[in-house]
């Protein structure tokens, strides 16, 4: 029989028997005071907006001498500006100044504990005192007591200059010594946020401008489409790309095959040093209109309401990705409505209303629109590469312009083309992925060495023009590791250290035999292979 606090008030307020100020959000107003008429005219709506930026750095400096003194730190005018900069551009989900606040707040906590932290020195000094009363009480025993006296003595005198030093170390870490800059404030976001923002390393530096390099050993071939995706990746670290679009936004066209998915997760894994860091979605699955919702969230009322986006919530929990949107043309046209505000005002929002940021996200779609005409056309590439590659990617931008609404290609940074497979591309793809059947050999004490014929029955095998490299991979399967893991099973590389591959006839048949034998100095050779693979 408890009534509510509302009706509690309401007599109270009525009369004027007490002054009362609440604070609330928006959605709780509307939720719990606005749905009663009664209580709701009792007060007078004042609404709260969040203060500017000027207005931001005013409030941090007057709460400046509050975390100085909690933190015992010196915070500068330089990392209050930064913080008030980093957590607008970066920190989207909260307002100012909460949010700046709860920056200066970690970064006066994160110098306070590096002037806490022990001084190597005090360390050694216990192993050392440690090492002296185990000498001393093997001295004893043996009745050694002249050797023992004398390593008290020495225990001694390491104890009392540990003392100093510990006393050194506690005044000095009472002291207002460690000071918050503005590097500091960028360390503390980029923590919080998953987003390199820290100056470059020299390390770094080389790494970028070396990314052509990294990525072609992974892709073989595609040129263009390397370059087009560093220079937007260096362009951003750098710090001169639009603040209020994604990093990227690319569509790569070209036959199926030929490492479009590969060149995404490529980059991936040299941004985050994981290939799993890559948010990938097959757009197959969003052919339908009731699916696209799946993309931001069932709407509320919905099943699967609470569980968000499979898009937005990843992109919440990791803002700084590759995104991957395969097979693009498949996707309902209600996609590309969501996609166009993405590609231009870098946010999209939510279910729960939310705005998701995707400003520092590298966003790839993929598309196989005519590739069916292009592959009847062409094929592999003839001799002259540079004169096909023009024909086809004039004939692929008609293609493109058929499939896709100008506006969604307009708002593109880039359509990168990607070559058809030569030749000389399969055998390099073909020694990439024997790489890593030798690197899984290797594990087990083995060397895999082929011969050219045998490379070339697997390429013969695994050529088929409209698949692009997808039947190499499959051909490596069936004639190779299949073999070999039989092979493997039936004990038959016991006491050897290399197996050979080799072609034979079988009749009017060809095929491949794996020959064991052992090889001299074969650590030697196996830690190259392993290098090579890596």
């Amino acid at each position: 029989g408890a009534i509510d606090a509302s009706n509690v008030l309401k007599p109270a307020l009525s009369r004027g028997e007490i002054q009362c100020i609440g604070a609330t959000t928006l959605d709780e107003f509307r939720k719990y005071i606005e749905k009663d008429g009664a209580l709701e005219r009792r007060f007078q709506n004042v609404i709260v907006e969040p203060p500017s930026p000027a207005q931001t750095i005013e409030i941090l400096k007057g709460l400046r001498d509050r975390y100085e003194q909690h933190h015992r730190v010196q915070i500068t005018d330089d990392a209050l500006a930064k913080a008030v900069e980093l957590s607008t551009r970066y920190i989207t989900a909260r307002c100012l100044p909460d949010k700046a606040i709860d920056v200066i707040d970690e970064a006066g906590a994160r110098i306070r504990l590096k002037s806490m932290v022990r001084p190597p020195d005090l360390k050694e000094i216990e192993e050392e005192v440690e090492r002296l009363n185990t000498q001393k009480e093997e001295a004893v025993a043996n009745q050694d007591f002249e050797k023992a006296a004398s390593l008290r003595d020495q225990a001694d005198k390491l104890k009392k200059k540990k003392e100093n030093l510990n006393k050194d170390w506690r005044e000095k870490s009472k002291e207002k010594d460690g000071v918050v800059d503005a590097e500091v404030i960028s360390e503390v976001v980029a923590k919080m946020t998953g987003i390199p923002l820290t100056r470059l390393s020299s390390e770094d530096a080389v790494r970028l401008l070396k990314m052509e390099e990294e990525l072609h050993r992974r892709v073989v071939s595609q040129n263009e489409a390397i370059r087009q995706v560093a220079k937007c990746v260096r362009r951003s670290r750098s710090g001169l790309k639009d603040p209020r679009r994604p990093t990227g936004v690319f569509l790569f066209a070209g036959p199926t095959g030929v490492g479009k998915t590969l060149t995404a997760k490529t980059l991936a894994e040299f941004m985050f040093g994981d290939q799993d860091a890559l948010i990938q979605i097959d757009m197959s699955e969003y052919m339908e209109k009731h699916n696209v919702s799946r993309l931001i969230g069932a709407p509320p009322g919905y099943v699967g309401f609470e569980e968000g986006g499979q898009l937005t919530e990843k992109i919440r929990r990791r803002p700084y990705a590759v995104v991957l949107l395969d097979e693009i043309e498949k996707a309902h046209p209600d996609v590309f409505n969501m996609l166009l505000q993405i590609m231009e005002e870098g946010h999209l929002t939510d279910s729960f209303g939310r705005k998701v940021d995707f400003k520092n996200t590298v966003v790839i779609m993929t598309t196989n629109a005519g590739a069916g005409a292009i592959n009847s056309e062409f094929g592999f590439a003839p001799k002259d590469t540079d004169t096909n590659y023009d024909r086809m990617k004039e004939r692929l931008q008609h293609e493109l312009e058929r499939e896709f609404k100008p506006e969604f290609l307009g708002r593109l940074d880039e359509i990168v083309v990607f070559r058809s497979l030569t030749e000389e591309n399969l055998k390099q793809i073909v020694e990439i992925e024997l790489s890593k059947v030798r690197e899984r050999l290797g594990e087990k004490g083995l060397a895999l060495v082929l011969t050219d014929d045998a490379k070339q029955f697997i390429i013969g095998k695994g050529n088929a023009t409209e698949y692009g490299a997808r039947p190499l991979r499959r051909a490596i399967e069936t004639y190779v590791e299949d073999p070999l893991s039989e092979n493997l099973l039936q004990g038959a590389f016991e006491g050897h250290n290399t197996i050979t591959v080799k072609m034979k006839e079988v009749g009017d048949q060809k095929q491949l035999d794996f020959e064991p034998s052992t090889v001299e100095a074969v650590t030697e050779e196996l830690a190259v292979v392993g290098a090579e693979a890596s």
